[in-house]
């Protein structure tokens, strides 16, 4: 059974419909497959953005799996009552596994708010990964047995209720894909990007010089690069100790930063 689409390097326009198969001779990059009972969920994502720029460029494959079609039954269920009783219904097993065998390897990614937090890191472990398969939960979540057939790498966005894992599946992929050479064009952004080196970024202005009063500092209108790059280092390290200062206590601060931050602290 095939994808109900595959994104694929050969379109040369991005929508949704008019998705065709990879020709054999394509070099592919990282590849995503989403799980998932609401594929139309995934439009969006595939027509703009990070990840339509991957898939063009041909360093992302993606593949979204309607998983109504692993069902065993005429209605096309994919979920059902709680053995015990209790509210909500609980996605089935075999839908899953099914999609998953057809689907053939990769790493499995269960979105689920038991998983460990995302993170930058986590986003950096799972770029390194050639295959990422993300299943999205809905309703009281999956049969247990998948876990124990699957294993799976367990992954929640933050404790907050979401409505299915369709969405936090989309945030994964695109903090993932933007780690992935060449699919965020200046490779710099991504390594300026807040978080990627532990700390938060640091302020950004353009034109025009003043607005209702309020001007670019003037370090910036400089042109001296070496003060500039210490005054971004350093805003970095106030904006991190003012709203998030537990990310101080792991990151990784050089001699100067750690220099800095001192300076700042006995302000």
């Amino acid at each position: 059974m095939k994808p109900v689409h595959e994104v694929v390097a050969s379109v040369s326009c991005l929508t949704f419909d008019d998705f065709l198969r990879t020709p054999a001779d394509i070099v592919r990059g990282v590849r995503i497959d989403f799980v998932t009972i609401f594929p139309k969920m995934f439009e969006p994502l595939l027509a703009e953005g990070v990840i339509a720029r991957g898939v063009k460029q041909g360093l992302l494959d993606v593949r979204v799996w309607d998983l109504r079609d692993y069902a065993t039954d005429r209605h096309r269920s994919t979920d059902d009552e709680a053995y015990g009783g209790g509210p909500g219904m609980v996605m089935l097993a075999e839908p899953v596994l099914r999609c998953v065998d057809t689907v053939g390897g990769g790493h499995i990614v269960m979105t689920s708010p038991q998983g460990r937090i995302f993170t930058q890191g986590v986003a950096r472990e799972l770029a390194g990964r050639d295959h990422l398969v993300i299943l999205c939960g809905r309703y009281e979540g999956f049969d247990e047995r998948i876990r124990e057939a699957l294993q799976p790498d367990e992954i929640s966005i933050g404790d907050f209720v979401v409505s299915g894992g369709e969405l936090p599946a989309m945030l994964i992929a695109d903090a993932v894909g933007r780690m992935i050479e060449g699919v965020v064009g200046n490779s710099g952004s991504v390594e300026e990007d807040s978080f990627f080196r532990g700390l938060l970024d640091y302020p950004h202005y353009t034109r025009p010089e003043e607005l209702r009063g309020m001007k670019v500092p003037d370090v910036l209108m400089s042109g001296h690069h070496e003060k500039i790059r210490k005054w971004r280092k350093e805003q970095a390290l106030r904006a991190t100790l003012a709203k998030r200062p537990d990310l101080l206590a792991v990151a990784d601060l050089d001699d100067e930063a750690r220099s800095m931050l001192k300076r700042i602290r006995e302000e």
